[in-house]
């Protein structure tokens, strides 16, 4: 026997839609007007009335929510609005894309009407339709009745299981909902103030009034429900553009105007930012990223060698071969920085600073916002998980960042909103390459562009330390003034010793940690070659062990062969090892004068199986004269350990001939070292020699060419980019180092 079911939801059904999945007040407020926004309309009233002072309420208390947008009709009331999950607005996005004014609509599974039983559990909506013409148009005026919807709750635990305190099994259908029609008497033509301004008040429009309010309010909660309606739409559009207003009202007297918050957040923008992104595109058809660096254009593209060196683009991109699910979108950026020097135009006082960490980077669908992106304590680009990973001084914090990325719904249909309206479901890979994609764009900024202002800033320190004057030079001067007076000079005195002493220390230190690095290099590329061999020799050994094992007469010639290989294996490794060796402290201090052809064989033993594993051609041309510099092989070899392992890296980037060539010019006592990589772009130029600057991203030390100027300049030598045509040999990266001719 079997029958057939109705499925029979619960009144709770309501609070489970309107409560549960509606986050907070403030949430639900948003969703009413984002309803308003669908509806076409220009402007929104939210008046908070008969309030008490603190804004705690009373039973008198409501909320009035009132708009000029199309309204409902006798058909709309009863086929959609009072049916869950009405297919409505979602038919109207397939069959009609946008509202007669062009907007995307932001709803499509008919439950954020429900927002209004978050807020309270009387509900009074007076709503007009706007007419229409013949031709199905509408026209600037109303339809013949104004229709009442009246939800009464009240009776109603919050959880509808009881009703005038009696528990009892409610279902939806249970629930009366009060429904009238009457000639227009509140939605008429007429007269509206809005802020500073008066508008002609349509003959159409929404008006819902909720009262039986089920939690208070405070000024506090008021000022971020405004400042939240005001992130609702862009928040860097400008008043004039936006054609969707939106005014809180407390007992018909306008609550205090974000106009001058606004007007403080946009100047912080336009003059405190240091740095200033606008105009951002990802174009998902070429892969490539534009923009305009505080008004300077730049293009990146997946080709890109600045984007290379992030290990986030060859992890996340690389590896997919370009593939991106998400579409195109726009974005901007400002960012910030709160330890600027004093004197200067990024400096923010304490009012300004607060401002800027009220706001995060934004997404905008269809100029429409997406919660909770942008949140406070919404790190949805996961900026500050890289906290722990990355140097404090480089790092950009997540309210150091303020921007709006604008999504559409045309351009990124795979971006769907989760059901509670908060977010972007997490499913399939589109969201998960759009924000990676983001992240990218903020790590390129972070590890370049906001690098190299550090660089600046740092530079500009030393300048004006200098122009203040010397440390040593201060403690003559005062020396010269003290007037011969004992004490003071026994202070200066030992004052002068303490300094020597320190920059005695952080002098040892800097070198120590300069060998280190020269040191872990040369080790991290000889290591595959020295493993390498000594398996081969391991298993020589065992082939070698396992033959003498056997019975029988013992071949001499065969024994003679493995060890001679034997041989040969471990001289390699000791070759490799004596080159390294010539780094240790203990062995590198040595002044003494130097063939430079010698060194450079040496550093390319180091690198012939990556340059094989590469295919790198390598070439060395000499002039008549040897070049001979006096100093020692560590420095030599630290210097061309560098500028190998650079060349190394940035080949690889490149699909053409790869190519490395040095020029040993010892008549005039320089080397020029080049190769056909993709060569340094010029906003680089200036900065590839200081510490912790790296063109290749998040895998760079920034130290090579830093430390490689650094222990030329001990000895007087140079090391530059080639400015001259005749220097620059291949069309790549082109060195040249120039060292003080000797006397031999």
């Amino acid at each position: 026997m079997s029958e057939t079911l109705k499925i029979k939801p619960y009144a709770r059904l309501i609070t489970m839609l309107g409560d549960q999945l509606i986050k907070n007040e403030r949430i639900a407020l948003v969703e009413l007007i984002k309803n308003s926004y669908d509806a076409d309309a220009s402007w929104v009233k939210v008046n908070f009335i008969d309030f008490n002072e603190d804004f705690s309420i009373n039973e008198n208390s409501k909320i009035v929510i009132e708009d000029d947008g199309c309204g409902m009709n006798d058909e709309i009331i009863r086929k959609h609005w009072l049916n869950p999950a009405t297919p409505e607005k979602l038919k109207r996005k397939v069959e009609e894309k946008t509202t007669p004014k062009g907007r995307i609509l932001q709803g499509e599974k008919g439950i954020g009407r429900f927002a209004i039983f978050k807020l309270g559990k009387t509900i009074k909506i007076i709503t007009r339709r706007q007419a229409k013409d013949k031709k199905g148009e509408f026209i600037d005026r109303g339809e013949d009745k104004e229709n009442i919807v009246l939800y009464d709750f009240s009776r109603y635990d919050k959880d509808f299981l009881y009703e005038n305190g009696e528990q009892k099994e409610l279902y939806l259908e249970d629930l009366d909902v009060e429904y009238s029609q009457r000639s227009p008497k509140k939605i008429v033509r007429g007269e509206v103030k809005l802020g500073n301004i008066k508008k002609e008040r349509k003959p159409f429009g929404t008006i819902i009034e909720i009262s039986n309010l089920k939690t208070d309010w405070s000024e506090n909660r008021i000022e971020q429900v405004q400042k939240e309606i005001g992130k609702m739409q862009p928040i860097f559009s400008t008043e004039e553009k936006a054609d969707f207003h939106v005014w809180i009202y407390k007992d018909d007297i306008i609550h205090p105007s974000q106009e001058t918050y606004k007007e403080k957040l946009m100047n912080c923008m336009e003059i405190k930012s240091v740095f200033k992104v606008k105009k951002g595109v990802y174009d998902e058809h070429t892969k490539s990223i534009r923009f305009e660096l505080n008004g300077k254009e730049k293009k990146l593209d997946f080709n890109s060698p600045e984007l290379d060196g992030l290990s986030h683009f060859r992890d996340t991109f690389k590896s997919s071969k370009y593939q991106t699910e998400c579409g195109s979108f726009s974005f901007e950026f400002y960012i910030f920085d709160f330890n600027a020097e004093k004197d200067t135009k990024y400096v923010l006082d304490k009012e300004e600073k607060q401002i800027v960490k009220e706001h995060r980077i934004y997404l905008y669908r269809d100029d429409i916002r997406v919660l909770p992106y942008g949140d406070p304590d919404d790190d949805w680009l996961k900026i500050d998980m890289t906290r722990g990973t990355v140097r404090s001084g480089e790092f950009l914090s997540n309210d150091q960042v303020v921007g709006c990325i604008y999504i559409t719904q045309e351009g990124n249909p795979k971006l769907k909103d989760k059901t509670n309206r908060e977010g972007l479901i997490e499913e399939g890979k589109a969201l998960e390459d759009f924000i990676n994609v983001l992240q990218l764009i903020l790590k390129y900024l972070r590890k370049v562009v906001y690098q190299r202002y550090l660089i600046d800033k740092k530079n500009r320190k030393q300048i004006d330390a200098i122009k203040e004057g010397r440390p040593l030079e201060i403690i003559e001067n005062a020396k010269k003034q003290s007037n011969d007076d004992e004490k003071t000079l026994k202070f200066l005195n030992n004052f002068e010793k303490s300094y020597k002493q320190e920059q005695k220390v952080l002098q040892e230190r800097i070198t120590k940690t300069e060998n280190l690095a020269a040191v872990g290099l040369s080790i991290e590329t000889a290591s595959h070659d020295i493993m390498l061999f000594l398996k081969k020799t391991i298993e020589q050994m065992d082939s070698a062990i396992k033959n003498l094992m056997l019975d029988g007469e013992i071949d001499k010639n065969m024994v003679i062969s493995q060890l001679t290989m034997l041989r040969g294996n471990m001289s390699i490794i000791e070759t490799q090892m004596k080159d390294i060796q010539l780094l240790f402290p203990s062995t590198k201090l040595r002044t003494k004068k130097i063939n430079v052809n010698e060194i450079i064989e040496k550093v390319h033993r180091l690198y012939m199986r990556p340059f094989k594993e590469n295919s790198i051609d390598f070439s060395i041309t000499r002039s008549t004269s040897p070049l001979i510099v006096k100093t020692t092989d560590a420095v030599l070899l630290q210097v061309f350990i560098n500028l190998f392992d650079n060349s190394l890296y940035w080949l690889k980037t490149v699909d053409i001939s790869r190519k490395i060539e040095i020029f040993i010019d010892g008549n005039n006592q320089r080397v020029i070292f080049s190769d056909n990589g993709p060569g340094i772009d010029d906003e680089s130029k200036g900065y590839i020699f200081e510490a912790f600057y790296s063109g290749k991203g998040e895998e760079g030390r920034g130290l090579g060419l830093y430390i490689a100027r650094q222990l030329l300049e001990r000895y007087d030598y140079t090391i530059e980019l080639a400015s001259f045509s005749k220097d620059k040999r291949l069309s790549g990266a082109n060195f040249v180092l120039e060292f003080i001719k000797e006397d031999i």
